[in-house]
């Protein structure tokens, strides 16, 4: 176990569950990723879960698979329905076996919320995240669609997983049938609270009755549905002691349905911020219970453990960001796990595109078989100048592989534009990468020369220089740019410079976004006129009361009344482009940061152009062509950025490859510096790593 498991006992222990032991508490949870819906892709996601049993996670979950064409999420999407394909599927659970874990299949109907022309629900209902309106399952038809549930258990048994995962969670078919909301049936199977749970109950009753008690059946139920018509806690309450009842053996958590206006799973939403209605939730059954939602350290998992609120701990995120996440806390060395930073881009934004899932800080997620990072025979010497997300990551990868790196970094420290996102409220976790990559390279042994500006004699003698020297902001050419009002998005985040009452911000792509949040919060740790920031991002109570989640006892859905605090600045943002601001955002995460915009009372101009600073304020005219004014203190500019490329071109035509010097790469902000992008920059890293 080594010597950590004394820190993480709890977490580290093993769990008879139902029929199986588990060698720790750590689940893998559900997580879609794209390479479920075609059987040739089942090689690479027979690795990609492999890797994830080797690295000491205890028990996983597949992604969504439908019991039927109905319950679809994609057209042709994944699906378990036939011998032929439970049998394709033995490979990968024996895989899993192999490495001394065990894994549940998904059984998921997605109901209204399938993004394909067969939908069907509890009632003829549409949701607002699919074009297709659901047509309300017949009697008869709900029956045939409990006996396609109970078909997938038995093929998911034929397949060799060791039990299924009923999703009754995030707004999906159950979740339709559970809540008033969705179902306006009056026979049988809705009317009455009691009547809309038979779906579920008689779900499970029937599985149990064909699988025996030698498969595991897990049903994840929605604890909060956050949505008007939701589930009270009572009904909750009750609905579970009917599933374990009818044959449950564990219950995994879910929050909030899909369509929910309140962020659940974002970087902003502190970690564990509902693990108490877990709590709740184990005193009500006798079976095990799972906690879930923005964990991703060992140390939240074990207090969760240590305190009885749960007995086990669902990371999905967290272990897309490090397979080996167990194993490293097994072997003492929880200091080098790679966290997620929830930031949603390459792994629900891409399932949400229908693009493969992945991940921000580990590219080689779900690119196991494509993307490896195999031990280099020869032990060349790697320059990599710029300690920004894309130096950091190659730095780390190609030092892994066995090659000689040297870091150069013209900053005091490492981080470059991630030291500035870390310092926006919601989004403190892009500190804990950092703490990842300094360490990394500590023990791969990598030395980092720290306020250096390496020059072309520096990285003399290196086989490849790997130029990651990131951007700069970009200056604006109008008049008054110079005015004492005025500063950069470094400037006010790094606490340089202070801004006054009323602010005007030029730029609204992310960095705008980002820096207008700071604004409305009043910065990390900077107080306004005597009042301290808001500090929701971290602070369970203050972030649940600033969306209005409530004690589900007292609200139906825990849906109650948000407070609103008063704005530490007046912010103005604004935008050449003609199309709403925020548009261009991610699609898990971009609704979250509008909502605050407006909850701020941020005032967005939009079709702008920008015509000169005075003490007055900043000039504009709008699309229209018509002159106005932005009465503000302080400007603040987010109006892009340019690459650094001096190093580059002063290496240009040095380096042939063949020994007339080094071999140069350009990757991050100093290759494309348009809409800074951290995804592309580490995957960039990475991917070159591999090569050289």
């Amino acid at each position: 176990m080594g010597p950590m498991s004394q820190s993480h006992p709890h977490l580290l222990s093993p769990l008879a569950v139902g029929h199986l032991t588990l060698r720790n508490r750590l689940v893998m949870g559900s997580m879609h990723t794209g390479l479920e819906d075609r059987s040739k892709h089942l090689p690479e996601l027979t690795a990609y879960f492999a890797e994830r049993a080797r690295g000491g996670t205890a028990l996983l979950i597949t992604g969504g698979y439908a019991p039927n064409v109905e319950g679809w999420l994609l057209p042709a999407g994944s699906m378990m329905a036939s011998r032929r394909m439970a049998d394709k599927h033995r490979g990968l659970t024996d895989s899993v076996h192999a490495e001394g874990a065990h894994i549940l299949l998904q059984v998921l109907h997605a109901g209204r919320y399938g993004y394909q022309p067969f939908v069907r629900s509890a009632s003829s209902t549409k949701s607002p995240i699919s074009p297709f309106k659901a047509r309300g399952l017949s009697s008869r038809e709900v029956e045939r669609t409990i006996g396609a549930w109970v078909r997938a258990a038995k093929l998911a048994k034929r397949a060799g997983y060791d039990g299924i995962e009923i999703m009754g969670s995030e707004g999906y078919l159950i979740n339709q049938f559970l809540a008033e909301r969705t179902n306006t049936r009056t026979d049988a199977w809705g009317g009455t609270a009691s009547k809309r749970m038979r779906f579920p109950e008689e779900i499970v009753r029937r599985i149990r009755a064909e699988v025996g008690r030698d498969f595991l059946l897990q049903y994840r139920i929605s604890l909060l549905d956050l949505v008007e018509g939701g589930q009270t806690w009572d009904e909750t309450a009750e609905l579970a002691q009917r599933l374990e009842a009818a044959g449950v053996d564990v219950f995994n958590t879910g929050i909030g349905w899909h369509e929910a206006r309140i962020p659940t799973i974002v970087t902003s939403v502190p970690r564990a911020a509902f693990v108490d209605v877990t709590a709740r939730l184990k005193e009500t059954v006798g079976v095990p219970v799972t906690a879930s939602n923005r964990i991703n350290t060992p140390d939240v998992a074990e207090e969760i453990l240590a305190t009885g609120k749960a007995d086990l701990v669902s990371m999905a995120r967290p272990l897309l960001a490090d397979a080996a996440f167990a194993a490293k806390v097994a072997e003492g060395r929880a200091d080098e796990i790679n966290l997620c930073i929830a930031c949603n881009q390459a792994c629900l934004d891409h399932t949400f595109a229908n693009k493969r899932a992945s991940c921000l800080v580990n590219p080689r997620a779900g690119r196991e078989t494509d993307l490896v990072l195999s031990v280099s025979p020869v032990r060349k010497r790697v320059a990599v100048v710029g300690a920004g997300p894309a130096g950091l990551s190659c730095a780390e990868a190609a030092a892994s592989r066995g090659l000689h790196v040297e870091v150069f970094e013209a900053e005091s420290e490492i981080g470059g534009q991630f030291r500035y996102a870390m310092r926006v409220p919601g989004k403190e976790e892009f500190a804990g990468s950092l703490d990842y990559f300094r360490r990394r390279l500590e023990v791969l042994g990598v030395p980092v020369h720290l306020g250096r500006r390496a020059t072309a004699t520096d990285v003399e003698g290196f086989d490849h220089v790997v130029v990651a020297t990131g951007v700069t902001p970009r200056v604006l050419d109008m008049p008054g740019i110079d005015h004492p009002m005025v500063m950069t998005y470094p400037e006010l985040l790094t606490g340089a410079r202070e801004v006054g009452r009323r602010v005007a911000v030029i730029g609204a792509g992310g960095i705008g976004v980002d820096v207008s949040e700071f604004l409305l919060a009043g910065g990390p740790g900077i107080a306004v006129d005597g009042r301290e920031p808001h500090g929701h991002s971290t602070d369970v109570e203050a972030w649940k009361a600033h969306w209005g989640v409530v004690d589900p006892a007292v609200e139906r859905a825990g849906l109650g009344t948000a407070v609103r605090e008063e704005p530490a600045h007046e912010v103005h943002l604004l935008q050449r482009k003609t199309s709403s601001i925020g548009k261009g955002l991610g699609k898990t995460t971009g609704w979250v940061h509008r909502a605050e915009l407006k909850m701020g009372g941020v005032r967005m101009h939009t079709g702008v152009s920008y015509q000169w600073i005075d003490d007055d304020g900043l000039h504009i005219s709008t699309s229209e062509g018509n002159a106005m004014l932005v009465p503000v203190d302080s400007i603040v500019v987010c109006a892009g950025q340019e690459s650094v490329r001096d190093l580059a071109d002063e290496l240009a035509g040095t380096g042939s490859g063949v020994g007339a010097g080094p071999r140069v790469h350009v990757i991050g902000g100093a290759d494309v510096a348009a809409e800074l992008d951290a995804k592309r920059a580490i995957k960039q890293g990475v991917e070159l790593a591999a090569t050289l």
